[in-house]
């Protein structure tokens, strides 16, 4: 079973063609990036994998569920996200832990949920697992921009989602976070416990170590879609961001140039 499958979907909104006749499958154990200029479409077909929006015309199946014919409610606690918009609305009085457990109720800010031990220790396992076990007591406003990013994607695991979508978690990082953040991303994509990935990005140098398979989008049309090595060529990066570029690979990273 294909984790994600999309049969020439659109996402038309206000009159302006978001995503254009889009085909694309992800088997389990792949991991893909996704990779545009700005809006290229790259945010709203993450939306429709993760069931936020559904096509205007076409056919998308998450997880073995058609959109359209499931309940999303009981489809979304099997998808593990990251994204700025929902960094924005988790309280900055919250702890970390408690950040991180509520993702077992799908909710922004613990109320009254009910967690047993088993939840918190999970919790506190990822916390571990992503090296910032000792901010399980700190209030998610304290944290560094790098020390929230991990916060998220221990917050996403929590449920031991079936897919795992990461949308621009490199945003708003500097070059030491960007590239502590690179590293636990990778040893998430080698992990072969770990679920479907797909990481949304601008930047190739953002690209983890393990990731297999790559989409370039532009105006919301796939321009190249396959294994990462077949994809991020010269030729079709340069397609995509409309600028001449050259593509190099070294120790498993990727790194873009323009032609001057």
């Amino acid at each position: 079973m294909d984790v994600i499958e999309l049969a020439e979907v659109d996402v038309v909104r206000g009159g302006n063609t978001l995503l254009d006749q889009v085909s694309w499958q992800v088997a389990e154990g792949d991991r893909w990036v996704i990779i545009g200029p700005n809006g290229a479409g790259k945010t709203t077909l993450l939306q429709v994998v993760g069931t936020t929006i559904h096509p205007t015309n076409g056919v998308a199946a998450v997880l073995g569920e058609v959109l359209g014919a499931v309940d999303v409610f009981e489809l979304r606690p099997r998808i593990g996200m990251t994204s700025t918009s929902i960094a924005e609305r988790i309280p900055r009085a919250e702890r970390v832990s408690d950040v991180v457990v509520s993702a077992g109720y799908a909710v922004l800010g613990r109320w009254r949920e009910d967690y047993d031990d088993l939840d918190h220790d999970r919790a506190r396992e990822l916390l571990d697992q992503f090296g910032i076990g000792e901010l399980a007591d700190r209030t998610f406003g304290t944290l560094s921009e790098g020390e929230r990013k991990r916060v998220q994607v221990a917050r996403a695991m929590m449920t031991d989602p079936e897919l795992l979508l990461l949308d621009e978690p490199s945003a708003g990082l500097d070059l030491a976070g960007r590239e502590d953040l690179v590293g636990v991303l990778g040893e998430l994509a080698r992990d072969e416990a770990a679920p479907a990935q797909v990481l949304v990005t601008h930047h190739v140098e953002e690209i983890p170590v393990g990731i297999t398979h790559a989409m370039l989008l532009r105006q919301g049309a796939v321009v190249a879609a396959g294994p990462i090595e077949e994809t991020l060529t010269a030729q079709h990066m340069s397609d995509t961001f409309g600028l001449p570029l050259e593509i190099e690979q070294r120790n498993g990273r990727w790194f873009a140039r323009a032609v001057r």
